[in-house]
């Protein structure tokens, strides 16, 4: 399939990876996995038996007119142990490498459907300082106000900070891309070597041949390279 590049020539993008129907439910055990993946699961409470103190029997069995008691640790009494204490555990879920690259390939796919994915020069995201006024020159056209995800092949420090200030902008590498923000996104944005990393990775074949040049585009280079040659001779 051809998909149009902002500002440049379009792009010939592989079917099995950018036109694969939308699988909702695969789609909700990734987003569910990656987001077990990030908690911390350091929680823990004290049982009866943790809790300090509560070896002496509070009062005598009987005649105090109180109800009995054997231990200050109890779970019924204030500052006593937990009755099912939480305990440290692995939130994360085991989620199948052909079913991750698959959702990935669904959501990618639906995003184009829609036309929520726009693919970008690299030269784009190069901004000349790290203000947000020229995050706005740059990008102002593409994004507007929507919830927006930016994806780039490497972060660079005018981009980071030209957007940290805009709370509904968010920059990803292509690297640790999330699929909760890809899904949660107005508008993704993605730079055209960021766009080949993430194909490669999603491919069978492993390699950047699901995004390629279109013929005529690679005919345009042919010729300018041909004539730059001619003038040089």
């Amino acid at each position: 399939m051809q998909v149009q590049v902002h500002q440049a020539q379009p792009l010939e993008l592989d079917d099995a990876v950018f036109a694969r129907a939308y699988n909702k439910s695969l789609v909700h055990q990734l987003v569910v996995a990656h987001q077990a993946a990030a908690r911390q699961g350091s929680h823990q409470q004290k049982t009866r038996s943790m809790v300090r103190g509560g070896g002496k029997k509070p009062w005598r069995q009987k005649g105090t007119g109180r109800a009995r008691a054997g231990t200050s640790s109890s779970p019924i009494w204030r500052g006593g142990g937990a009755t099912f204490a939480r305990k440290p555990r692995d939130y994360s879920v085991k989620l199948n490498r052909k079913m991750r690259r698959a959702a990935m390939q669904s959501i990618l796919s639906q995003l184009l459907r829609e036309g929520r994915l726009t693919i970008v020069e690299d030269s784009l995201l190069q901004l000349p300082d790290p203000r947000v006024k020229a995050f706005k020159t740059a990008l102002g056209d593409l994004l507007g106000d929507k919830l927006a995800l930016l994806v780039t092949n490497k972060l660079n420090t005018n981009l980071l900070l030209g957007s940290r200030n805009l709370p509904r902008i968010r920059v990803e590498e292509v690297a640790s891309l999330s699929p909760v923000s890809l899904v949660r996104a107005e508008q993704v944005v993605v730079v055209k070597s960021a766009l080949k990393q993430l194909a490669a990775g999603l491919s069978l074949q492993g390699n950047e041949s699901a995004v390629s040049e279109t013929a005529e585009t690679a005919e345009t280079a042919e010729t300018a390279e041909t004539a730059k040659e001619q003038a040089n001779g």
